[in-house]
């Protein structure tokens, strides 16, 4: 499979537009567009962005036989998190950020909870 191949699957898994995977990497949409078609292909450091944003090895993407999926434990865990975000509801998501804000602001304890079994 192809470098362009890669990419393409990567991208619809995440069911994302070249757009928002442009923008997330810091290029432009035809330069992606271009990678995903083989015309192009990204200089080492666009590789690498790549590579992080879709949470796969390099190797993976320029085609070898890398690793799909990352093993980095931090990036494993924050792909979860936002797989999970982009499941849930928009009502799901304005209590998931409530819950995120007032626990990085410390202030988890006066957030309301309406179903939500408070911690002790």
């Amino acid at each position: 499979m192809s470098m362009g191949d890669r990419l393409r699957q990567l991208r619809l898994e995440r069911h994302l537009s070249q757009e928002e995977v442009a923008r997330q990497v810091g290029i432009t949409r035809s330069a992606y567009s271009h990678y995903e078609i083989n015309n192009r292909h990204p200089v080492y450091e666009t590789l690498i962005k790549l590579a992080a944003f879709f949470n796969v090895s390099l190797d993976y993407i320029i085609g070898g036989a890398g690793t799909q999926r990352s093993d980095h434990p931090i990036e494993t865990q924050e792909h979860k998190i936002l797989e999970l975000f982009k499941s849930m509801n928009h009502d799901q998501r304005q209590l998931s950020i409530g819950l995120l804000l007032g626990v990085v602001e410390g202030e988890f304890n006066k957030i309301p909870r309406s179903g939500v079994a408070k911690s002790k």
